[in-house]
């Protein structure tokens, strides 16, 4: 059911209805950003089945979107937020992040993150800061998953280090 926003005339509403996405226009704009470039399609079909999606409408076209992975209790993770070019610059993302933000499922959460590399002013205004203790947070990160190949860290045999200085050879 699209929520409406408190725009002029109501131009714009905002909906968590699964179904009214259009997974073309997302898939198409996420599979040639930096953040998912080469996205498979299944890959994304999965994203959007497991995530809270959020579009953004102009009447029935469909001109943002964002998604939530969180457990609904403790954390959140915000990703894939974009607003196609066209209407960028009205205060659009502003308004998508504010309805997020907001959204009954997603309060009293301990810790939201996100990894962006641009518009950083734009999250901080929604309180999101740089990572206080970066010596507390770890990562697994694959950039060449969606090419079907896995990077070289990925794929070899990972060595796990016993004391005396001998390894052994751990399958990937």
């Amino acid at each position: 059911m699209p929520e409406p926003c408190p725009t002029a005339a109501s131009e714009f509403a905002i909906s968590t209805d699964k179904d009214r996405l259009d997974r073309e226009l997302i898939h198409s704009f996420l599979t040639r950003c930096y953040w998912a470039k080469g996205i498979p399609k299944e890959t994304f079909d999965r994203s959007i089945e497991n995530s809270l999606c959020f579009g953004l409408y102009r009447g029935d076209q469909q001109i943002g979107f964002a998604r939530v992975i969180s457990d609904f209790a403790t954390y959140a993770y915000l990703g894939d937020v974009f607003v196609i070019e066209k209407f960028r610059g009205q205060g659009l993302s502003k308004l998508l992040l504010k309805r997020i933000r907001a959204h009954p499922n997603l309060q009293g959460l301990r810790r939201w993150s996100l990894v962006t590399r641009d518009v950083h002013g734009l999250y901080a205004r929604f309180g999101f800061r740089p990572i206080q203790s970066p010596e507390r947070h770890m990562e697994i990160h694959d950039p060449e998953v969606y090419r079907g190949k896995r990077s070289r860290q990925h794929g070899k045999m990972h060595e796990q280090k016993h004391s005396g200085g001998r390894s052994r050879r751990l399958p990937s």
